[in-house]
């Protein structure tokens, strides 16, 4: 494997940003110009190396992280293209951990700039360095100056413009680099061509570098004394004040191009070749001392349809030889089934894999997306709390033939594997399998991977609410079960004494029987009877709330048993509980929405609608121009919620919810909540 010019090793940069931005035709060009492949595919004829995939194929937009090395001027490089879209984030906090720079493309649209947050917040809070790549520059039609002081207010981190546009006719033809003073003409397909450096252009060149020039000094002394008397820094000092600023999380340098028609794509490549830090940097970002021992950082799962499970590894130290068992920090422990180096979906083998690079393993059983491993046994590694995105949306799912059921436990495990986002549960008090996770499309792209991966057909619904029901009256019951059916029969007679608890009590029974009318050992059955029924009451649902006191009965001294106990105590529940003025319950969660601060107003609007009560809204702590707004909403109105936030704020808004309290829900809600439940029973 070849190493740089200065000898800082293979390096790994996630191209990142919103949706629509242009990142998979960017690593298409990327790999194009490189030589890595030998024609440039596209979305629109479904031939990009990455998005391979049948599921990002169909909808033409990524849905999971794509894997593509190349080779720049010497230097290796792998680059992992990350989802655009909010439903598949966690995709690209998995990666972030494990590269050395990040690549954040947007567009030239100051209407788009909101969907930059989410991205550059991680980034800063990780301290990833990173670049902002303003792609599809021949399609902007405004001051640039206006537009990164637009961007300054997604990013915490000042943005320096490293490039200039060069406008023709009201259109961007080229660049002026500030760092190297040089102009250049776009030439489609093709390496820009050297202009001279004059007029208007020169003028404007000399504003804008010495602009950037001050924002270096901010943090070079020498760099502010030169600039104080006038002279002019060589361009060594420049370019190494450009690195270090990047490295130290400083700066975040602005390029512009388009990767459509690969223009300015060659300069990003020389600034990422000359400024991006080396492995060991990103090693030590982590808290990780490199010593001869191999050290790799899992960044994805798959499980391919034949291959088995692949991971997706990031080698942090050491040299990495197939056939070597890797340990984590908690014990767990996988030998090594084959090594290979990735182009989208194309592997080649490799016998071993050096500090730097990225590579797939083969059969990592036992180790998961987001552990450090070591050669090393007992290796001792900082914890690394990875961000865990909060499920927003769910469904519940079945299996269309029954006999696959087990089946489906055991894909859907293999797919929260892949995609930790992916919440799985089997509820059986709702007799129901739940899929949840961050939006409508990704629980819709989770189904087809079922199908396309495992053969799997499934059938997905709205999840149930689960409802409860209580009571508001008091009552006393008498069940009397008494049957002969030759030899011993069955007799049990109870009285209980019925009574509503307040609200979170739950079910207490109270043992009340004077002079022996109930023999002792039977009333453990007269709880467990009563206990049964309120599994499902009057209303059809698990009653909660509830006291019951035996205070009288009989018994047979043949015919009494413990069954016959528990059926009379049964049919007094089932007899006395209508008459207690039975009243439906729903779960209220407590729900914090976090939404860019221009849409706050709007999202009152959604709670209110949805029976919501407002709790308030504050600042969202460490998110410039973000409010979080609290409420109490019953969860019966959450389902689809997301979908409104995601429409309302461009597909940026989240939040998330935990159980409050349950609430009485009368009129024609319950009546409509009960005749479907039952008509569904």
């Amino acid at each position: 494997m070849p190493k740089s010019n200065g000898g800082s090793g293979p390096r790994a940069v996630a191209l990142v940003g919103p949706y629509g931005s242009g990142k998979t035709m960017l690593l298409e060009s990327i790999l194009a110009i490189t030589g890595a492949v030998q024609r440039k595919g596209s979305i629109a004829t479904r031939n990009t190396v990455g998005d391979s995939s049948p599921e990002a194929r169909g909808r033409q937009m990524s849905v999971e992280v794509n894997c593509a090395s190349c080779t720049y001027l010497g230097d290796h490089f792998t680059f992992l293209d990350c989802p655009g879209s909010i439903e598949f984030l966690q995709e690209t906090l998995n990666v972030l951990g494990g590269v050395d720079a990040a690549v954040v493309v947007c567009e030239p649209d100051a209407a788009k700039i909101q969907m930059l947050q989410p991205y550059l917040k991680r980034l800063d809070d990780l301290q990833i360095p990173h670049f902002l790549f303003l792609n599809k520059i021949d399609k902007a039609d405004g001051a640039l100056r206006e537009l990164l002081a637009s961007l300054q207010g997604a990013s915490d981190r000042p943005l320096l413009l490293r490039q200039i546009p060069i406008w023709e006719d009201g259109e961007v033809k080229g660049f002026v680099d500030l760092a190297l003073e040089r102009a250049y003409v776009y030439r489609a397909h093709a390496p820009s061509e050297v202009i001279e450096l004059k007029g208007d252009i020169k003028e404007r060149e000399k504003e804008a570098r010495f602009q950037m020039l001050e924002r270096l000094a901010d943090y070079d002394e020498h760099l502010m004394e030169e600039l104080l008397l006038d002279v002019e820094p060589p361009q060594d000092e420049v370019c190494g004040d450009l690195a270090n600023d990047l490295a130290e999380g400083l700066l975040v340098p602005v390029l512009i191009g388009s990767a459509e028609g690969d223009n300015g794509i060659r300069r990003m490549l020389k600034a990422l070749r000359h400024e991006v830090p080396e492995v060991g940097v990103t090693a030590a970002r982590l808290g990780i001392v490199a010593g001869n021992d191999a050290i790799v950082s899992v960044l994805k799962t798959f499980h391919s349809s034949h291959g088995g499970k692949i991971s997706v590894v990031r080698v942090l130290a050491g040299t990495l030889k197939d056939g070597s068992v890797l340990h984590t920090a908690d014990g767990r422990e996988a030998r090594i089934g084959g090594i290979s180096i990735l182009k989208g979906d194309v592997q080649s083998k490799l016998m071993e894999a050096i500090a730097g690079q990225t590579v797939a393993l083969a059969r990592l059983d036992g180790i998961a997306t987001g552990d450090i491993a070591s050669t090393a046994k007992g290796p001792k590694f900082p914890k690394r709390e990875r961000e865990r995105m909060d499920v927003v949306y769910g469904l519940a799912i079945e299996a269309i033939d029954r006999k696959d059921e087990v089946k489906l436990t055991a894909a859907v495990h293999k797919l929260q594997e892949e995609d930790p986002s992916l919440h799985f549960e089997q509820n059986a008090e709702l007799q129901e399998m739940a899929l949840a996770g961050q939006g409508e499309i990704h629980l819709k792209v989770a189904v087809e991977k079922l199908a396309s991966k495992f053969g799997l057909k499934i059938s997905t619904r709205k999840m149930r609410v689960p409802y409860k029901e209580t009571i508001k009256r008091s009552a006393t019951q008498r069940g009397r079960h008494k049957r002969q059916s030759g030899g011993h029969g069955q007799f049990g007679d109870v009285v209980l004494a019925i009574r509503p608890l307040p609200r979170g009590t739950g079910f207490l029974f109270e043992d009340q029987i004077k002079g022996g009318v109930v023999p002792r050992n039977f009333i453990p059955s007269v709880e467990k009877g009563a206990a049964d029924y309120l599994k499902q009451g009057p209303l059809g649902f698990p009653v909660v709330d509830v006291a019951v006191a035996l205070t009288d009965g009989s018994y047979h001294s043949v015919d009494s048993s413990d069954a016959a106990f528990q059926t009379a105590a049964r049919l007094a529940m089932q007899e006395g509980l209508p008459n207690c003025a039975p009243v439906l319950l729903e779960p209220i969660m407590h729900v914090r929405i976090h939404v860019p601060s221009d849409t706050t107003a709007k999202v009152n609007s959604v709670v209110s609608g949805r029976r919501g009560q407002l709790m308030g809204y504050d600042a969202r702590p460490g998110w410039k121009g973000w409010d979080t707004v609290e409420a109490q909403m019953p969860l019966a109105e959450l389902h689809d919620i997301i979908i409104e936030l995601r429409s309302l704020t461009q597909g940026v808004g989240t939040f998330e919810m935990a159980f409050d309290h349950l609430a009485e829900l009368s009129g024609k809600l319950a009546d409509q909540v009960v005749a479907q439940h039952r008509a569904a029973a």
